[in-house]
């Protein structure tokens, strides 16, 4: 049946739950409404609710009303194969990859909209020293790839779901270690104080949005892997290489907003 909730299931100091924005009463009354009161629910209340809900710093994101219509709703994860899957089929692990979630969080700045991304400890066995969205995989008590995203934002950098406010998602993205990654786009508090997990990463920092959506800052980079040769996607920021994933669910972005157009 159809439903609004996104895998955030906390009720909050208003008797609201902190996803969908339903009281307690209406969640357990949902199965019996019937599809007309749920859809004047979904279409007419809860977005009533969502908008008198928003924290102030989502208002001073310039881009959110585009990314509204370019992103995936949060009350309907794609479904499905990875966009990539076809470059990638022939190098992928045996077995259904595993779920995995990453925060692309977009912070405004006074100068304009930056991502937040980390560089994970060079001492990591996977992935040590490269440039990633906070993420990881999806654990069993997640109730979808939102609240994963979270959790793993709160783990590994200190940012507390307070100061995010999601938005929707990418298309899902397939990685060569096997997991499909789904990006959630997200807006954070501009007061955000970041707290290095010391154990996963070693910096946080912030790249100007406009700067990453540029197809003049984008290149890519031949390499031979498993014995093939493949192409990357690359941005070169001072002081950091921003690449392979992380620069593919840039790209995706990229598309979806020119999509627009």
């Amino acid at each position: 049946m159809p439903s609004p909730c996104i895998g955030v299931c906390r009720i909050g100091n208003g008797g609201l739950c902190e996803g969908c924005l339903r009281t307690g009463d209406e969640i357990a009354a949902w199965p019996r409404l019937g599809d007309a009161e749920r859809l004047r629910m979904m279409e007419t209340v809860l977005p009533l609710r969502a908008q008198a809900a928003l924290p102030v710093f989502v208002e001073h994101l310039g881009e959110r009303e585009r990314l509204l219509r370019a992103l995936h709703p949060l009350t309907q994860a794609p479904i499905g194969s990875a966009w990539n899957l076809d470059e990638l089929h022939d190098l992928l692990p045996p077995g259904p990859p595993a779920e995995a979630a990453v925060l692309a969080g977009l912070v405004p700045r006074a100068d304009g909209t930056r991502v937040l991304l980390t560089r994970r400890n060079d001492q990591l066995r996977h992935h040590g020293g490269q440039v990633s969205f906070p993420g990881g995989r999806v654990d069993p008590g997640d109730a979808g790839p939102v609240a994963a995203a979270l959790r793993e934002s709160a783990e590994e950098i200190a940012l507390p779901a307070s100061q995010i406010a999601p938005l929707g998602f990418l298309d899902p993205f397939v990685t060569v270690s096997g997991f499909r990654v789904m990006p959630v786009v997200a807006v954070v508090d501009p007061d955000y104080v970041a707290r290095p997990n010391p154990a996963e990463v070693a910096e946080v920092f912030e790249v100007p949005l406009d700067f990453l959506m540029s197809p003049a800052h984008l290149r890519r980079v031949a390499m031979e892997y498993r014995g093939r040769a493949r192409e990357v996607l690359e941005y070169n920021w001072p002081g950091q290489r921003i690449w392979g994933a992380t620069a593919a669910i840039l790209y995706n972005l990229r598309q979806r907003l020119e999509g627009l157009a």
